[in-house]
């Protein structure tokens, strides 16, 4: 029996659950299809999962000095698979709150594999849907007026860098990880890299980072990058950059041993494990692309403002598409697409206005675009920083490194792009976000009133320094 929809979604994702929501609250009857859980990768191998074994790190590396706020800990110790339970906890709780979001909106979920029929008896072009069910029941037939594939992506591996799980791991199965190892090589420098350098760090492992580009974090602003390898530094990890590493010099063995070539010398690594962590690439095999004229560049399916294919009734969200593989991001693209297929007119989203975060210690977040891209554009700038040393709240937290800094255009005052590494900027970047939304100059930010003492002082400061008008810098 074929089921038929207004709306079937590949994927039940942050960008695929969020577009299901606002498909039902727009009175479209929808069906998602998941192989895995619901939630997908941000939930139960990326965004929470690493966020609380962050936490955890975080806690541990703080308690071990709090003799630097008056509180003897001299005897503390880690519990690793306490960690593990409570990440386990939060992704359970947070599971059930989206299966419960199906249920309120009227989500019909297919627990499969789904994939794209080409023209049929059911419909005169592709779209139809067969699902494989997990259960092991005869395929489900769904019948849909719209597509959105949300299948999210996977980490990517090198090749020669077979992934064993046990010596060699990406992301996926460092969280699974039942006991840490006493010291990892990481390969790559990006977001995750860092990230995971940072929390096995403060868990007490010796971390060596090796970086193909000349600088970690590469996609970041210059000096953002340069203050977190100062800080990486400074918490004992090893940078090693401009270094490509060689695949075929790995040995397992008790550990691994592998060699980088560095400024066109070999220099070789030992470490118990080693992390491939050299970004992600979309899921795009098995899900019937072929019985379609959707086109793929770079291995990423291509669509246009409002995330249609060439396919205009399937449209493609998130990792799958590229450009900003981040969940806030894929949530609002499944908006914009569910919106556009229920003719609401939708505004394109803007990525120049998209938040960006790293969850390391310290943490980065920035909008906008880098002290270097604004020139390479044209722009005459002006730089306002202002560090946390001067920030009264950033000393009482006992975490005082960092700065923000603000890029402005000469002649107009716009608002370029705000970038800021330190404590707990993650949640404060969206200050900057609406900021960059409203077309706000940095004068208006500056005559906005930030609480004292708060570490959103260092944002009001950072707007005045642009006119070199900074109180206490």
């Amino acid at each position: 029996m074929a089921h038929e929809y207004d709306l079937v979604i590949l994927g039940g994702g942050t960008g695929g659950y969020v577009a299901a929501i606002r498909a039902s609250q727009l009175g479209l009857k929808t069906a998602i299809v998941e192989k895995g859980k619901l939630g997908g990768t941000c939930l139960h191998k990326g965004c929470i999962p690493s966020k609380a074994l962050l936490r955890s790190a975080e806690v541990y590396a703080t308690t071990k000095r709090g003799e630097d706020f008056g509180v003897m800990t001299s005897d503390v110790t880690l519990n690793f698979g306490k960690v593990q339970e409570r990440k386990s906890r939060i992704i359970t709780q947070l599971h059930k709150g989206v299966q419960h979001l199906m249920k309120q909106g009227k989500v019909d979920v297919y627990e499969g594999i789904g994939r794209i029929l080409g023209p049929s008896i059911f419909s005169p072009m592709p779209g139809t849907i067969s699902v494989e069910m997990n259960n092991g029941s005869e395929n489900e037939m769904l019948i849909p007026k719209n597509v959105i594939i949300a299948t999210g992506s996977r980490p990517r591996t090198l090749p020669g860098l077979e992934i064993d799980g046990e010596y060699v791991m990406t992301s996926d199965e460092a969280l699974e990880m039942e006991s840490l190892p006493n010291s990892i090589i990481i390969v790559g420098g990006g977001v995750i890299g860092i990230e995971w350098a940072s929390m096995l760090s403060d868990f007490g492992v010796e971390v060596t980072v090796i970086e193909y580009a000349d600088r970690i974090i590469p996609t970041e602003d210059h000096e953002i990058s340069k203050e977190m390898q100062r800080l990486l530094k400074k918490k004992g990890i090893k940078v090693v950059m401009s270094a490509k590493v060689l695949p075929e010099t790995l040995v397992k063995a008790e550990g691994v041993t592998i060699a980088a070539e560095v400024k066109g010398e070999a220099k070789e690594f030992k470490a118990e494990k080693l992390l491939v962590s050299v970004g992600r690439q979309a899921n795009t095999e098995g899900i019937g692309l072929d019985n379609t004229d959707i086109q793929i560049e770079k291995g990423f399916i291509v669509t246009n403002e409002f995330f249609q294919t060439k396919e205009s009734h399937i449209y493609a969200i998130g990792d799958c598409i590229g450009g900003l593989q981040l969940a806030h991001v894929a949530s609002h693209e499944g908006i914009i697409a569910v919106e556009h297929i229920a003719d609401q007119k939708p505004a394109p989203l803007d990525y120049r206005l998209v938040s960006r975060c790293i969850y390391s210690n310290p943490e980065v977040s920035s909008v906008g675009i880098t002290e270097a891209e604004a020139i390479e554009k044209g722009h005459k700038v002006k730089v306002g920083k202002f560090s946390f040393r001067a920030i009264g709240k950033a000393l009482v937290f006992g975490e005082s490194d960092g700065f923000v800094k603000i890029i402005a255009d000469e002649e107009t005052e716009d608002l370029l792009g705000v970038h800021m590494i330190g404590p707990h900027v993650t949640d404060m970047i969206s200050e900057a976000g609406l900021a960059m939304v409203l077309d706000a100059v940095p004068w208006e930010i500056a005559h906005t009133i930030h609480p004292h003492p708060t570490l959103s002082e260092a944002i009001g400061e950072a707007a005045l320094a642009v006119d070199g008008k900074a109180i206490h810098g």
